[in-house]
């Protein structure tokens, strides 16, 4: 059984109201969120999920904000001796930009991402216009982007169920560990989404959906599912991540 150790590298921020990642609470509250790169480490092949922002804002307040160093998205690689060319492959959580901005630079890589994103990115809803085609476009010609239909295994120890919570075609990532399987998950949130406050939970609420979605009733179902379906959980925008090296942490 291969098992892996997760690297979250914070190649990015974003600063927006709470209630961009807590639906219908938090609402006039700043909040600040790092934007990351996960490197797998195991198995044969380098592995990352998504690859962040490439326009990197490092500034000690940011830092401060989320209680860990920024870094460009080679800065990041390097943490780990790898560079952008080293990367075999990269799955996508979706294709919002400050998910896929430095793809071009991974030129030896496979990309994974589900075909509802690819359907999105060229055609997106006026409401949402956070798809920016040209950080994928070229991918796509090339035919270097593995188009996702459904649950699936990348390679042993890894697999992407499709989790349509924050995007048509979000995936969360499952991978196996020595501590269990850890969910990277496919939507936009916090750790409060899958762990409420008693203010929420008394309102029976087992979870929040994330602010941005494409049906608050849908994507409370999905984030509930991957809660119950992993024993490590790894939010997609959690700060606590940011002064972390490695997933699972070594106990002392």
């Amino acid at each position: 059984m291969t098992t892996y150790k997760i690297h979250p590298i914070v190649v990015g921020t974003k600063v927006f109201d709470k209630s961009m990642m807590t639906y219908q609470h938090g609402t006039g509250e700043q909040l600040t969120i790092p934007v990351y790169v996960w490197y797998l480490e195991g198995g044969d092949q380098t592995i990352l999920v998504d690859t962040g922002l490439m326009g990197v804002i490092q500034s000690e307040a940011r830092e401060k904000a989320i209680g860990g160093k920024i870094y460009t998205f080679e800065e990041g690689l390097a943490r780990w001796n790898l560079t952008p060319e080293d990367v075999d492959i990269v799955v996508h959580t979706h294709l919002h930009n400050d998910h896929c901005e430095n793809d071009a630079k991974c030129v030896n890589a496979t990309f994974y991402a589900h075909e509802k994103e690819l359907t999105s990115l060229y055609d997106p809803h006026p409401l949402d216009f956070r798809y920016m085609e040209e950080f994928v476009q070229e991918q796509d010609e090339a035919g270097r982007i593995i188009k996702v239909t459904g649950d699936q295994e990348i390679v042993p120890g890894v697999r992407v169920v499709h989790t349509p919570a924050h995007t048509p075609g979000g995936l969360t990532v499952l991978i196996d560990t020595d501590s269990g399987t850890a969910a990277i998950t496919g939507f936009c949130v916090v750790r409060e989404n899958l762990e409420p406050p008693l203010a929420i939970q008394a309102l029976d609420m087992e979870v929040i959906p994330p602010g941005t979605h494409v049906n608050a009733y849908d994507a409370y179902d999905q984030v509930l599912r991957v809660k119950n379906m992993a024993d490590i959980l790894l939010p997609l925008h959690e700060p606590e991540f940011a002064s972390v090296d490695t997933i699972p942490i070594k106990s002392k």
